[in-house]
């Protein structure tokens, strides 16, 4: 390995370490509120590394979904990682596929942003090593900090924590919303779908988020696809 390319790594992954502080150190924080332990918490953060779906995981289990359905909701929303780590393969130098593995696994919205963006043509792997490594690290440390500040919150301001994942989520919403007629329509119909299951009780809450999801998604594409067919010509 590259050292002096993978110190590099290091370095650019800097920006990632600090943008995960106050999100890793939330969910921690948050976890702990949910009823997690320490123990769990932090290895959900070391096998998952995924902070968009560790939070919904943490809807689901307060509210006492099946294991499984917890997984197929994670999957969902995990899927934009195959596109990802394909786009990015192109860029990469040739390895063996165990160690394409091993940094893929480090792959995130962001470290996919600071490698995708090297002005090399060919990103060395030790490169990105560096970049997954100190994100990964960062993520699983600040999530047990975070546990560690919410254990030794007052009983109170713990179960006043459980509005926070809501904040949370409406947080990341509505500044993605803004200018975005894809998102705003997602959202829309995703909330409209999952009202009526909650509402008529046909679902559980772990279906009932999994079935709004994939078909928001499906209805949202299928609409901007009859859209684009129906474009007038030269545009």
């Amino acid at each position: 390995m590259n050292n002096n390319s993978f110190v590099k790594g290091l370095r650019a992954g800097i920006s990632i370490a600090i943008g995960y502080f106050p999100v890793a150190l939330t969910f921690g924080l948050l976890a702990k509120t949910t009823g997690l332990s320490i123990v769990e918490a932090t290895a959900m953060s070391i096998f998952v590394f995924a902070g968009a779906s560790q939070y919904m995981s943490l809807t689901l289990i307060s509210n006492g979904v099946d294991p499984i359905l917890i997984v197929l909701n994670t999957f969902v929303v995990n899927i934009r990682h195959f596109l990802m780590t394909a786009a990015l393969n192109e860029k990469m130098h040739s390895e063996k596929r165990w160690v394409k593995g091993i940094y893929a696994f480090g792959i995130t919205d962001e470290s996919f942003s600071v490698l995708a963006t090297q002005k090399e043509e060919k990103v060395q792997t030790s490169f990105a090593f560096g970049v997954a490594l100190i994100g990964y690290s960062s993520w699983v440390l600040f999530t047990a900090i975070g546990h560690i500040i919410g254990a030794n919150l007052p009983a109170f301001l713990q179960a006043a924590m459980s509005i926070a994942l809501y904040a949370m989520f409406v947080g990341l919403l509505v500044p993605s919303m803004r200018g975005n007629r894809k998102v705003v329509m997602l959202a829309l119909f995703a909330a409209i779908i999952n009202g009526f299951f909650y509402w008529t009780g046909l679902l559980s809450t772990g279906w009932a988020i999994l079935v709004a999801t994939l078909a928001s998604s499906i209805f949202v594409e299928i609409i901007y696809a009859r859209q684009s067919l129906n474009l007038p010509e030269g545009a």
